[in-house]
């Protein structure tokens, strides 16, 4: 079959789950939404997974069982044609169905959650369980990180794809289509998953010349121009041209996870005021690095970025434009190319061993250009540890 999640990551998910269930005095997790369930069940085929604060979980299929069996390694797997028979197969199983159930309240619908909540499981109190998922995804174990060492060869490997073949004369589109491509060639799974609802993720953040000074509506430093109103971000229809900067953010997934990185390019040359402000904010990257280790916040992570950004001489433009700045400079990684924690302003949480970041320090230069950098590292026990295999450095090709 290939790839599998082993047994053994499975059972260690579902007893750190059930450890903060038992914390929080929730009875039962009840999951439906696809990362989770491939998260804790190894499985993304359709279906609903039950997790007891205590005892065996329940894996509950309605398409396709055949698959979901050979996939997962839970032991309890039942073929379902309803979820309306969800509450009679727990009844079944355990004995009863508990008083508080967690769900995924971060992004369940309400309408989903009001049939939940009123005829599967009427008689119960309904909590939310996001944050405790958030909290044991968030730390990684050995095999995650080696599946994620595997996802960094594939994106060094199509970085170097585009060190090859960037050439003038392309459109951002059409440059990112071929550089997919390769990537998919090579093991990207096409989807790039993102929890929050309004967010669409995509690989082809292709940002040539005044491309990456285009505001938009992304929660993000740079938006590009996109291919039209309805999808205004991200590579679009402008030429890639010589001598200009070339922001290029590719996204990749490999066997569910995800990797996501930045570099700067140009062909032949690249002006001064671009080149200085890229070696900026690799600067800045490794600054911000250097501080990294068990017990650092992450809005001191950020303020040491703005510090230096300061004495750089960049702080107008770093993090976006005066008026349209973001308030992080990165992000957590793995089923989801945007997890928690976040690296943002404010946000008192300590780094832990296990974490694992996209950092992304960048800036914006309206209506001229974007520089930046986005590397992808993890949290050890006594620092960091660079998962990303694609130098740190500007690339003139």
């Amino acid at each position: 079959m290939g790839f599998k999640v082993p047994k053994d990551e499975i059972k260690k998910r579902i007893d750190r789950i059930q450890k903060e269930l038992q914390k929080k005095e929730i009875d039962a997790l009840f999951i439906a939404q696809r990362v989770d369930l491939f998260y804790f069940s190894g499985t993304a085929q359709n279906g609903y997974l039950y997790i007891p604060a205590e005892g065996p979980p329940l894996l509950m299929i309605k398409k396709y069982f055949p698959r979901a069996k050979e996939e997962s390694s839970i032991e309890d797997i039942l073929e379902i044609r309803s979820v309306k028979s969800v509450p009679r197969y727990i009844s079944q199983f355990y004995g009863r169905i508990p008083k508080r159930i967690g769900m995924e309240f971060d992004v369940m619908p309400v309408r989903e959650f009001l049939f939940y909540d009123r005829q599967i499981f009427p008689d119960q109190e309904c909590v939310d369980a996001s944050d405790l998922i958030h909290s044991v995804r968030m730390i990684k174990s050995d095999w995650e990180i080696e599946q994620m060492e595997k996802a960094a060869e594939l994106s060094y490997k199509t970085f170097q794809f585009i060190q090859e073949n960037l050439r003038p004369g392309y459109t951002e589109m059409e440059f990112a289509g071929i550089v997919e491509t390769f990537s998919r060639r090579h093991g990207h799974g096409g989807q790039l998953r993102v929890r929050d609802y309004k967010t669409e993720a995509y690989p082809w953040h292709i940002l040539s010349g005044e491309s990456g000074g285009k505001i938009g509506l992304l929660d993000a430093p740079t938006s590009g121009e996109g291919t039209s109103p309805a999808f205004p971000c991200g590579a679009g229809h402008k030429e890639i041209r010589e001598g200009e900067p070339i922001m290029i953010d590719f996204g990749t997934m490999l066997n569910g996870f995800h990797f996501d990185e930045t570099r700067m390019f140009a062909i032949k040359s690249m002006p001064k005021k671009a080149l200085d402000a890229s070696k900026a904010a690799i600067e800045i990257q490794f600054k911000v690095l250097e501080k990294v280790k068990p017990g650092q916040t992450l809005d001191e992570l950020v303020q040491i970025s703005l510090a230096h950004a300061y004495r750089l001489g960049y702080i107008d433009y770093f993090l976006g434009p005066p008026k349209y700045k973001v308030s992080f400079i990165g992000h957590g990684i793995g089923h989801e190319l945007i997890e928690k924690p976040i690296i943002a302003m404010g946000k008192d949480e300590e780094l832990r061993p296990g974490m694992v970041f996209a950092l992304e320090p960048k800036m914006v230069f309206k209506d001229e250009f974007a520089a930046g950098i986005e590397s992808v590292f993890l949290v050890t026990e006594n620092g960091y540890r660079l998962l990303s295999k694609t130098p740190s450095e500007v690339f003139i090709v």
